[in-house]
Formats: structure tokens, C-alpha cells, sequence
């Protein structure tokens, strides 16, 4: 058992793409806002060090409004393959533009237009809408750069709990639990 839970995770992590498990990045983020009620959609972990664990979208989205409200998340990662699954929770923070502007200048341009095109979470009146907004983007950003729209950016899930399960026979599944202390990390075992 490895005493430091972000190496341990980005070690299955590795594991999982070199078994070429399809978006062995994917993880369900689960957030609240001032409502209460948790919601969960799938999200792509682009980046993972010791600060944490980090993640992009529209900062109008639900998932940012919701973060703003409650700066509290939950991310679990499940790899069948590896009968494993990572569950993280803790605070989230905004990553810092330079991060923001690099990892928008390594995306497909297709990906950058469509950041400025789509108003996540926002109601449409068709996908014709969509569909025109990228054509338009497309033609006025053609031949140049397309910058990071000011509402996109990432975020940074700071773990407090990290939770390391192993399927086993008869449901009798290992759990260990990892949590964040003044002096490091405290780890407990827990029972399935």
C-alpha cells in the first residue's frame, strides 16, 4: 500500500491506458449547488499532481454554477477491467490562467471553436443554432488563433478523502480510505 494516495491513483491511471481501457481519464463528478440536490455528468481528468485533479468546462455551465454555490465535489473513476474504483472528494479551486491558456492551445481546433460556440447548459432553440454558431466562429477565426473564451477555464479537485476499492470474491471488496491530515494522510481500512 502506498502511503501517498495520489501516486497510488496515478498509478492505476497509467495502468488503465496501457490496457487501453477507451477514456481511462473519465470519471462521474458529482457536485450541489445552493438547491441541495446532487447532480452527476461524466468529465474528462486532464491533468493530476500533487495539488490535485483537474478538469475543464464552461464556467456558465450547471456544473460551475453549482461549483460557485458549493466549491464541494466528488469524482469517482471505474475501471472494469482493473476491478478497480477511485473516489475522490474535497474542495475545488480554479486552476490559474496560464494552466487555462496551455491546455486551451493544446485542444483540437474544433474543440476551441466549439468552447466559444456552445453556451453549456444553456437552452437551444434547435441544433441548427449550434451548428451555425461553429460555422460563423469557424470563418472568423480562420487563418488565426482561436483564443480561450473568458468563461472557460478549469478546475482543480483538492482531495480531503481518497477511497482505493478492489473488487474480491463473494462481495468481501477491499476499501481504503485515505484522509487528508495536518501531517499527511491518515489511512483506514473499511469493511464492504
Amino acid at each position: 500500500m502506498n502511503n501517498d494516495p495520489i501516486v497510488r491513483f496515478k498509478d492505476l491511471l497509467t495502468q488503465a491506458e496501457q490496457l487501453g481501457i477507451q477514456l481511462h481519464n473519465a470519471a462521474a463528478l458529482a457536485t450541489a449547488g445552493d438547491d441541495r440536490q446532487p447532480t452527476a455528468r461524466m468529465v474528462l481528468l486532464k491533468d493530476v499532481d500533487e495539488r490535485g485533479l483537474v478538469f475543464y468546462t464552461n464556467l456558465e455551465s450547471r456544473k460551475a454554477r453549482q461549483l460557485s454555490d458549493n466549491p464541494l465535489a466528488s469524482a469517482c473513476f471505474w475501471w472494469a477491467q482493473l476491478k478497480r474504483q477511485v473516489r475522490i472528494e474535497g474542495r475545488v479551486e480554479l486552476v490559474s490562467d496560464r494552466e487555462a491558456d496551455e491546455y486551451f492551445a493544446s485542444r483540437p481546433r474544433g474543440s476551441q471553436i466549439a468552447a466559444w460556440a456552445s453556451h453549456q447548459s444553456s437552452e437551444i432553440s434547435s441544433r441548427d443554432e449550434l451548428i451555425a454558431a461553429v460555422a460563423s466562429l469557424t470563418a472568423k477565426y480562420q487563418g488565426q488563433t482561436v483564443p480561450r473564451p473568458p468563461n472557460w477555464s478549469g478546475y482543480r479537485l483538492v482531495p480531503e478523502r481518497i477511497e482505493f476499492w478492489k473488487e474480491q470474491p463473494e462481495r468481501l471488496h477491499e476499501r481504503e480510505q485515505y484522509t487528508r491530515q495536518a501531517s499527511g494522510w491518515k489511512i483506514t481500512l473499511l469493511a464492504p
